[in-house]
């Protein structure tokens, strides 16, 4: 026994959530996986055509710039869930590595397609 309980108590589990608190958590984790992918994959394209030209390697001139507006995407996140409506507070940093991932992830792929293509018309 606990030292401030009475005997025969059961101990309070947490609050069980109903389906709608359920369904809309999980509508909030579906907008904050999609903000986050359409996100990467805008700043891949914006890296792409900031980037200049790729070379017959598929290397551009400006490939710090493109790593630069990534990190410059995954800052602004938080700002793009507040207008979005999103709380933010109850996000650990679990979750923003989840997002910060998601958004580097699509930007890499999204950036690698884009220069692999450029290299084989060109």
């Amino acid at each position: 026994m606990s030292d401030g309980e009475p005997a025969g108590q059961p101990q309070l589990t947490k609050k069980q959530k109903t389906q709608q608190e359920k369904r809309e958590e999980h509508i909030g984790r579906i907008k904050r996986t999609l903000i986050a992918c359409l996100l990467g994959m805008f700043v891949g394209v914006l890296s792409f055509y900031s980037g200049g030209s790729p070379d017959a390697n598929g290397l551009q001139n400006n490939g710090l710039l493109a790593f630069m507006l990534m990190l410059a995407a995954i800052v602004i996140q938080k700002h793009v869930f507040m207008i979005a409506g999103i709380n933010t507070e109850k996000l650990g940093g679990k979750d923003w590595f989840y997002q910060g991932f998601m958004t580097f992830a699509l930007w890499f792929m999204t950036w690698a397609i884009l220069l692999s293509s450029a290299t084989a018309v060109a």
